[in-house]
């Protein structure tokens, strides 16, 4: 699916005289087009930081979950503007339904019976300083052994204490 928007998506963009969408950063994130002559460009000298809510599950087993796709455009547009990836200050935090994105590849195929598309994009995020986290409280309710999840998120004790300490350290919220 995802392979069919880009190609529709790219389509578009041609048909319209856009340029393709680029993803320099995390290729397996949504690209990101480079529109000339905007208010608020991505800029060089910023820093965004972001904290990203991730409840929500992929639409497919071999899809991104969105919120890793969403931070994943976001480095990929600050890529294709040229801005330094360590002005990303991102963190992505991990509770509900988008658990099932974090666990190990041994796991997520007996689950789902594919390969977890979602560790990829977590290994490339984290060589950009992306720092993950799951939601403790979320895992002792379900009954979810951390050691099911991929040893590149963080246990921490709950996703909304998680969350609240990087809002008030002046992060930005985005929920997916």
């Amino acid at each position: 699916m995802k392979a069919l928007i880009i190609l529709l998506a790219s389509t578009f963009a041609v048909s319209a005289g856009w340029p393709a969408p680029k993803a320099p950063a995390v290729p397996e994130a949504d690209g990101y087009v480079e529109i000339p002559n905007v208010a608020l460009a991505p800029t060089k000298n910023s820093t965004y930081r972001a904290v990203f809510d991730a409840t929500r599950p992929a639409e497919k087993a071999t899809a991104l979950i969105p919120a890793l796709n969403m931070a994943g455009s976001e480095l990929n547009a600050l890529a294709t503007a040229k801005a330094p990836l360590r002005n990303a200050k991102f963190a992505i935090v991990f509770h509900g339904l988008a658990v099932d994105g974090i666990l190990d590849d041994e796991h997520y195929r007996t689950k789902f019976g594919t390969t977890n598309p979602n560790l990829k994009a977590i290994a490339e995020m984290k060589k950009h300083g992306v720092e993950f986290f799951v939601c403790g409280q979320y895992l002792a309710g379900e009954k979810i052994d951390p050691k099911t999840l991929t040893p590149d998120v963080q246990l921490a004790a709950d996703a909304l204490l998680v969350l609240m300490q990087y809002q008030n350290k002046g992060y930005a919220l985005m929920s997916f």
